[in-house]
């Protein structure tokens, strides 16, 4: 993994043109988020499920650019989506919800196709307010689930607030464990977090 010690704050851009000169590869980038997440998530609970594939579909698409380039400036770029987000392969969509803890989509969310067929690797879920606080309306704390548990603040666990149903996105970005992170604006989580 020669380029990847200084991907941590890279833009995606950065992480084309590192790719484009073989310097990282979309595999390396992968396994190095793979390694940041089972190192660092256990405190924070931002990352609620992984991608059994991540690391396939990341080889198959650096193969891709090899022979014919790349399909857009996200290939090969690992991101994570909130756990309300419809994904039609072996992962989860549950809201947060322990009811939904085994329900799988049929079919990909029209954000998540696009995001596919813009050469992304799809990580992980991220956590979340469970239903996306749309089954409490108070005492539920800010980033808590029944399936994933409490969604840390990476700044200061427990002293800050983590930003309303998107804070595993929210906090998974802000400790460095994906390129990108997809969150849902449902009552502020986006825009105060």
């Amino acid at each position: 993994m020669k380029g990847i010690t200084d991907c941590l704050e890279a833009t995606i851009e950065d992480l084309q043109e590192k790719m484009n000169k073989k310097e990282v590869t979309s595999r390396e980038l992968t396994l190095h988020y793979l390694k940041r997440i089972a190192t660092y998530d256990q405190s924070l609970s931002s990352v609620l499920e992984i991608n059994p594939e991540a690391v396939h579909i990341a080889a198959s698409l650096d193969v891709e650019r090899e022979r014919v380039g790349a399909r857009s400036i996200l290939h090969g770029i690992p991101i994570l989506l909130k756990d309300n987000i419809d994904t039609g392969d072996k992962m989860h969509t549950s809201a947060g919800t322990l009811v939904l803890k085994y329900s799988y989509a049929k079919k990909d969310a029209f954000l998540v196709q696009k995001l596919r067929d813009a050469g992304v690797v799809i990580l992980g879920k991220t956590n979340m307010s469970e239903w996306a606080f749309f089954m409490s309306s108070e005492g539920m704390p800010s980033g808590y689930s029944a399936r994933g548990g409490q969604t840390n603040n990476p700044y200061g666990p427990g002293k800050f607030d983590v930003g309303g149903s998107s804070s595993g996105s929210g906090a998974a970005i802000a400790s460095n464990l994906a390129v990108v992170a997809v969150g849902t604006e449902t009552s502020g989580s986006i825009l105060s977090g």
